[in-house]
């Protein structure tokens, strides 16, 4: 498949340097030739004992590093559409974390510079498709065997927020994955969105509108309910039901170790979702890097992330104004007219 792809890494955060680390240890295939972040300490430390790795404080200069073939975006959201363009302009595969670009408006830049290319370069990372637990899910409901599928029903839970998150962030951020599995599990496009808040938790910072109930309608006439709880104090949750006119079926419930002692009996549950998610992950970007490899594109594409934006801001105005919001979608440009 030729030789070792060399990845620039753009952002050394928590999802950077776990994706450096998941670069050097885990795939195989790649290297991490460049790594950009403004805190240049931060890289450092980031790619500490891993040698042949340029360290940037801007973005276009890791591109342009010698033994870069590809680029993995994991730079805060609103970097997104600059670096999308930037790799676009020289040609780099690109695997770039969700959100794609926060904005529709610039989501739609973003997937109309790449149709002008007239190839694919990116690949969105909702990694939820290569969770284990998801994928037989996708392939449940793909057999029939459950029906018509009518609804699902999704819990996302953190531990807590971090410092700065918004009530609008608990949609357009936490539930985003949300809208791209339900998108993906059901095949059909999600049409409005509503948006119920029950009297904050305790456990909420002040004026964080925490937890929230979300309700999306979609083009084939299912509903789609999550229940998005991001201080719940106890631990990292993501479930999901199908329920179809034969049958259900639910994921996400926790398979840890379960421990018998002293009177009673305690499960371990996950505090992150890169422990949720870990398998996940690392299948997400060891096929991104198969795929580049060959000179292919696969998984969730521009027009993915394009759509996640789109029903994202509807959720944010159906918070903001309590009513309900439709999702108006641009249309569907080649080659993402599927």
């Amino acid at each position: 498949m030729g030789d070792v792809l060399g990845v620039a890494v753009l952002g050394a955060g928590h999802m950077g340097a776990d994706h450096i680390r998941r670069l050097d240890r885990v795939v195989s295939g790649a290297r991490v030739a460049a790594v950009a972040d403004p805190d240049s300490e931060r890289a450092k430390a980031a790619v500490a004992g891993i040698e042949g790795v340029s360290v940037h404080t801007e973005s276009a200069s890791a591109l342009d590093a010698p033994g870069v073939g590809a680029v993995l975006i994991a730079s805060p959201g609103p970097a997104h559409e600059e670096a999308l363009l930037a790799a676009f302009g020289r040609g780099l595969p690109v695997l770039c974390e969700k959100p794609m670009v926060p904005d529709s408006a610039g989501a739609l830049r973003v997937v109309e510079a790449e149709a002008r290319l007239g190839r694919r370069l990116a690949q969105i990372g909702f990694m939820r498709r290569y969770d284990a637990e998801y994928r037989q899910l996708k392939s449940l409901l793909d057999s029939g065997r459950l029906g018509r599928p009518l609804m699902l029903h999704c819990v996302h839970r953190n531990v807590s927020s971090p410092p700065g998150f918004t009530s609008a962030m608990l949609v357009n951020s936490s539930v985003s994955h949300e809208i791209d599995a339900a998108r993906w599990l059901l095949g059909q496009e999600l049409t409005a969105v509503t948006v119920l808040r029950p009297r904050p938790s305790g456990g909420a910072p002040d004026g964080l509108l925490d937890p929230q109930f979300v309700l999306f309608e979609t083009a084939g006439g299912a509903l789609v309910d999550v229940e998005v709880f991001v201080n719940c104090g106890f631990g990292y949750q993501v479930r999901c039901e199908a329920v179809g006119e034969a049958g259900s079926a639910r994921i996400g419930e926790e398979h840890s170790m379960v421990v018998t002692a002293d009177g009673g009996a305690r499960a371990d549950v996950p505090q992150d979702y890169l422990v949720r998610f870990a398998d996940a992950y690392d299948r997400e970007v060891q096929a991104w890097v198969d795929a580049t490899r060959q000179g292919r594109a696969t998984g969730p594409d521009a027009w993915d992330g394009y759509a996640a934006s789109v029903v994202a801001e509807a959720g944010v105005r159906a918070l903001e104004t309590g009513t309900r919001v439709s999702v108006q979608m641009a249309p569907r440009p080649a080659p993402y007219d599927r």
